[in-house]
């Protein structure tokens, strides 16, 4: 199993940072998109921290067309000599339509479909193989040697999928490379819903479960105080109730009992109580959701829960903590 670590870096900070994350222990960085672009502080990441595994996690497709993004994907590739792993996702509704001002239904069809472009744009790449891919949502049939940059020495950048729902994580277990598990999950959804739907889409493409990635996405809160645990669980809870405000991440709280605290979040979003959602996230929530503990428990808790699940596991700790402290339980993980 290899440690990631969330890379908040933007440009400007992103060559100490990432060295920063190396000298910590982690196997690797991944990017989340927000207020900046995911990809270029990968860049940067490839330059002043070789070794590292670099992933979005994720880059939102829709928005961008598969060519664009096969360009931006090979080239990491390159560039990081072989570390580079595409991490996709859809994003919500209300995003891509009122933020983005594209169409994003049907989600999962249009998901499928994203990939196999990808993967038909890389084939031709490759291994020379036609351009000549066309669906419903995409359309790529011409490439001519000006436009190609021929094989990729590092090999094809494997394509991970982010999902939630049914739909979206049994297109991952059929067209991607692998999954990345959403942070806002439960061992009771993991168990009962993302891992049954994977199989689904595995056994639709012929493959087995070795054939796949499973990064695995864990909250943890942890501090070497109890002023600095607590610091941690409010920054968690407001995090956790931000998510389960969200409509679309209804069901991993339906997975644990808690279906009827979406609405009612929902409803204090819309009228723009952010800082009151997290005090309705109490210790059950938290058990669910996150794992918790001194500093020296974690590792243990986090190889007891994700073990025999994860090949990648991926901490996320929105809040300040010692370095130290996290070299120390990266190591303990590792062992």
């Amino acid at each position: 199993m290899k440690i990631d670590g969330p890379f908040y870096a933007q440009l400007g900070d992103a060559a100490a940072e990432s060295r920063r994350l190396k000298t910590i222990g982690y196997d690797g960085i991944y990017t989340l998109e927000g207020s900046w672009d995911p990809f270029y502080p990968l860049v940067m990441a490839a330059e002043h921290a070789p070794g590292l595994d670099l992933a979005t996690g994720i880059a939102v497709a829709f928005p961008r067309n598969p060519m664009h993004l096969a360009y931006q994907a090979w080239d990491l590739q390159k560039f990081s000599n072989g570390h580079f792993y595409l991490g996709l996702g859809s994003q919500i509704k209300a995003h891509i339509e009122k933020r983005f001002g594209i169409a994003f239904d049907p989600p999962a069809s249009r998901m499928r479909e994203y990939i196999q472009a990808l993967k038909a744009i890389f084939d031709c790449w490759q291994h020379g193989s036609p351009m000549d891919f066309d669906g419903r949502f995409y359309k790529h049939t011409l490439m001519t040697p000006m436009f190609d940059p021929g094989p990729n020495p590092h090999g094809i950048p494997p394509v991970l999928l982010g999902a939630l729902g049914p739909r979206m994580t049994e297109v991952a277990g059929e067209v991607a490379d692998g999954l990345i598990v959403h942070p806002f999950n439960s061992m009771r959804f993991l168990q009962n819903n993302a891992m049954p739907a994977v199989l689904r889409g595995l056994e639709k493409s012929g493959r087995q479960r070795t054939d796949f990635i499973l990064q695995i996405n864990a909250i943890v809160i942890t501090g070497e105080t109890e002023e600095a645990i607590s610091a941690a669980t409010e920054s968690v809870k407001g995090l956790l109730g931000f998510y389960a405000s969200t409509p679309a991440y209804r069901p991993p709280m339906e997975a644990v009992g808690y279906e009827d605290l979406q609405p009612e979040l929902n409803a204090l979003s819309k009228q723009g109580k952010w800082d009151a959602l997290g005090s309705y996230i109490d210790d059950d929530f938290l058990e669910h959701f996150t794992t918790r503990g001194a500093p020296g428990e974690i590792a243990a808790k986090l190889k007891d829960k994700y073990g025999q699940y994860a090949d990648r596991l991926a901490i996320y700790a929105p809040y300040a903590a010692p370095d130290d402290m996290w070299r120390k339980i990266i190591a303990e993980l590792k062992n």
